[in-house]
Formats: structure tokens, sequence, C-alpha cells
């Protein structure tokens, strides 16, 4: 794949979440070599800080649980004061946990736990950093969602209905944060070769590749280019919308 190269981030002040690997990891490398700022968090600390340590000193690493909403607080605090505000958050953190069983086999703590963490936590660092967005007068968020969400895939229901939630969810805040000149926007990725899908199915992944109008396989800088577009002026008057990633397997 070419390198996903985004102009117009230079100097952009980002959060995101879930960066030590995969996606978010994509994300992040992407953003330093467009010259943004970035400060991720991640539960996975020794992953998150050899990243950073890569990338160099525009990129900052803190450690963040989103199950917690303590974490989520000092996280955005210390990232607001590290780069002296927030421009944009990418929310990519998420859990599956439910993946592989059926809905019948689900308990009220698995389920309990993707929601704490894909949908909550979301809300929570929406929220937190809302105050420095908003002083920013050029705030954009772009939450990860998944294309799994519109087309119900089945034995992952917490997590596709965690997924749905984020979408509903983008629309709503879009509306409340576009009166402080926030910008609020998701992305519906479909699989992504990355670490957190190393568990899917041969058979599903065949069944993405069977079903894309472009018939190859998903990496990380196909949703890349995408993300970081929004996050740019030339999407100010873009909000409340979701956009599906996935090479045609599902149609917006």
């Amino acid at each position: 794949m070419p390198e996903v190269m985004v102009s117009g981030l230079s100097g952009r002040r980002v959060v995101v979440t879930g960066g030590a690997r995969g996606l978010g990891a994509a994300f992040i490398e992407a953003l330093a070599n467009a010259q943004a700022q970035v400060v991720f968090g991640d539960v996975l600390e020794d992953e998150g800080r050899a990243l950073a340590d890569k990338l160099g000193a525009n990129v900052q690493f803190v450690p963040l649980d989103l199950a917690s909403p303590d974490s989520i607080a000092a996280f955005v605090a210390q990232a607001a004061q590290t780069m002296g505000g927030i421009d944009a958050l990418i929310n990519n953190a998420a859990i599956t946990n439910s993946g592989g069983r059926f809905a019948q086999e689900l308990t009220a703590d698995t389920w309990d736990a993707v929601m704490n963490v894909n949908v909550r936590g979301t809300w929570l660092m929406c929220t937190a950093a809302l105050p420095h967005l908003r002083d920013s007068q050029r705030g954009a968020i772009v939450n990860i969602a998944s294309d799994t969400a519109m087309w119900g895939a089945p034995k992952l229901l917490a997590y596709v209905a965690s997924k749905g939630a984020v979408i509903s969810m983008t629309r709503s805040l879009a509306r409340e944060f576009g009166a402080h000149g926030i910008t609020v926007n998701a992305i519906a990725p479909g699989l992504t070769e990355v670490e957190a899908t190393a568990y899917v199915p041969a058979e599903r992944h065949e069944y993405y590749l069977k079903g894309r109008a472009l018939t190859r396989a998903q990496v990380p800088d196909d949703v890349t280019g995408p993300v970081l577009f929004l996050l740019t002026d030339a999407a100010r008057f873009v909000t409340g919308q979701l956009l599906p990633v996935n090479g045609g397997f599902v149609m917006n």
C-alpha cells in the first residue's frame, strides 16, 4: 500500500485512544508524518511507550483505561497540558469480548464490560475533551465505529450493539457540539487485518473478501486517510455523518 499522506494537520493537537497497536497505531504514525502533535492512550503500556519512542518528540504516550472515569479525566487533563490544548479527538479504543458466542451465551458481566469501554468510555472522552475542543475553535471528533453495526454480524452481539450506540451517539453529539463549532463524525471500518482481528475465523475473512466490491484484504492504511481527512479544515462543514470504509462490503 502507498503511504497515506494528508496535508493541513501540521501543528494540530490530536488525542487518540487505543493507539498502542492496530488501527490506532496507524492513525498515530500518519499524524506524526503530517507534523501533528499527538497524545495517545492505551491499557497496553509497554507497547504504547515503545511506539511513542519510535515516533519521536511530537508523540507522547499516557496510560489510559476507558473502563475508569477517573483514568479518562486524568488522561485528557494531561494531554491538554502536554500539548497546550486539544484540537481533535479520535475515539478508537474498543474491546470485543463477545466474539464467537450467540446472544444467549453472553453473560451480563461481558455485556457490561463491552458497553463500559466502547460506549460509556467514548461518551466520557467526548465530554472530558469538550472544553478544550471548544477553545480550539476548530475542534473535531472522529469516532471509530464498525460496519458490523450496519449489517448485523452474528455471534458478536455486545460489540455490534456497542458500535451501533457509537453511531447514534455521533449524530446526537454532532447536534450538541455543533453550537461550539465542533464536528463529530464516525468511520465504520470493515474487517481489517490487525492484531485485534487475529481471532476472527478464516471463513469470516473469506466472507468479507467475497462480498466486497474491491476484492482484497482491508489494511489499516485503508482507514487512515478518511479519518485524517475528517480532522482537516477541508471537512469543517461535515458533521454527524457515518462513513463506511470497507471496500464496498456495505454501501451507505
